[in-house]
């Protein structure tokens, strides 16, 4: 890539931050509190999620310096395992993706929407919204990755100001009654029945949800400036930023909104805003937060396409998938299936609550599996060692516990929805099954075994 194309390091750190701060933190504390059995869970829930992402990003950290190509969350797989298992499991991952960039759209639409509340909003007029957003920052990205991460420079410091703003609202004056009715009122779920450990890994699916999405910067490798010192650094602060303003905005929720009611508030933000700022505030702050969670649909549009190309590159999908637009090296045929996917998925997706079980289930395989390439990578880049590449300490520590969590993780969702896990299993085995189908029908490649 052209020099005057890379990312520095502020740039690759706001995509971090970008890629992880979804609409999560605005939506998935209500779904972490609902499975809490009492506060201590939900607080260790999001404190484990950190460190667990602390750990995953700094093991991405290290095949990120020591694979540092396009495409890295797909080459990574096929490198170190097989072509068939990065084509399922990458398959999986980009549906997934794109049904979260799909669900995270039409939440956003749901904030926007609160200020013209005079209007009966349907389901389709939200996704229509949601579909307008997805097709603007579809033309930001044809014009080149400059542009577009300019723009996430500046959607994700609005939605950082919003995520501060919720942390402000702590030293506010605020309805304190409300919250104490609700603690009278809100209606004891059934979690009660279960144990701590077991609460605290149904409660760890949505904080899971919340804090992922920071693997995805290996896809941007050698367009990174200076990879082998700015992925590290550049994951390390993203993660810490992410870590310290998640735990605060819980804080706020925990506060003004009261740990009862958190589990029947959907729209969460928005309840801290009208209790201390009025209901014009919480216009305002809706109205704001809907640009900051469109630095995700962004991000998303940002680095899939990148997925796309490096499976083209590995014969697994077509060579359309991996031209670039001369100018500006815009992955264009990729961008536009993908961005395709979303206003498809976003038409048909259901609510984010019922896709969230799925989705992290999926991202379990990957998880575990693409952490799990550090020890490949260790053995076949003993070379690189000493070099300046990044070479994490405490190993292998670090990635053993980032993927004994989401082991857990998997195992919480497989006892509490079954029928998820089987769909789950069955999705990567017929991807699997199709890549070796589709092998017999192309002529044979020949492997690069440096």
């Amino acid at each position: 890539m052209q020099g005057n194309q890379k990312l520095n390091l502020f740039s690759f750190t706001m995509i971090v931050v970008g890629l992880v701060i979804g609409m999560g933190i605005f939506r998935t504390a209500a779904t972490s509190a609902k499975d809490a059995i009492e506060p201590s869970v939900y607080f260790t829930a999001w404190i484990l999620g950190g460190f667990v992402a602390l750990c995953g990003a700094l093991t991405y950290a290290e095949i990120g310096s020591r694979y540092p190509v396009t495409g890295g969350y797909y080459k990574v797989f096929s490198y170190a395992y097989h072509p068939s298992i990065a084509f399922a499991i990458n398959c999986i991952i980009l549906i997934s993706n794109a049904a979260s960039l799909s669900a995270v759209a039409l939440i956003g639409s749901g904030y926007i929407t609160k200020l013209f509340p005079g209007v009966a909003w349907t389901d389709i007029d939200k996704a229509l919204i949601s579909c307008g957003a997805i097709i603007f920052f579809y033309g930001i990205n044809l014009m080149g990755l400059k542009m577009s991460s300019r723009a996430q420079n500046i959607l994700m410091l609005i939605k950082i100001g919003m995520i501060v703003v919720l942390i402000l609202a702590l030293f506010f004056p605020h309805d304190q009654g409300a919250v104490v009715a609700a603690a009278t009122t809100a209606p004891v779920g059934a979690v009660e029945s279960m144990s701590w450990i077991q609460s605290l890994g149904i409660s760890l699916i949505a904080v899971s949800f919340t804090y992922g999405g920071y693997q995805q910067t290996i896809n941007f490798g050698n367009e990174v400036n200076q990879p082998a010192k700015n992925i590290p650094r550049g994951i390390f602060i993203g993660i810490a930023i992410i870590i310290i303003l998640y735990l605060l905005v819980n804080l706020s929720y925990y506060t003004i909104v009261g740990f009862d009611q958190m589990k029947g508030e959907k729209e969460i933000a928005y309840v801290v805003m009208e209790r201390t700022f009025g209901a014009k505030g919480a216009d305002i702050f809706s109205f704001f937060l809907f640009f900051g969670v469109l630095a995700y649909v962004n991000a998303l549009l940002m680095s899939n396409p990148r997925v796309m190309y490096a499976m083209s590159e590995e014969k697994t999908l077509p060579s359309s998938f991996a031209k670039q637009n001369p100018k500006n090296q815009v992955f264009t045929f990729s961008l536009t299936v993908f961005a395709a996917m979303c206003i498809v998925i976003l038409f048909f997706a259901q609510t984010f609550d019922k896709i969230l079980n799925f989705t992290i289930f999926l991202d379990c395989f990957g998880m575990v599996a693409s952490s799990a390439t550090i020890f490949i990578l260790r053995k076949r880049t003993k070379h690189l060692d000493g070099t300046g590449i990044f070479k994490m300490k405490l190993f292998p520590l670090m990635p053993l516990i980032f993927m004994s969590a989401y082991l857990f993780v998997g195992i919480s969702i497989a006892m509490q929805t079954p029928d998820t896990a089987f769909v789950g299993f069955c999705v990567l085995l017929g991807f699997m099954l199709i890549y070796f189908i589709s092998t017999k029908f192309r002529k044979p490649i020949t492997e690069n075994k440096q």
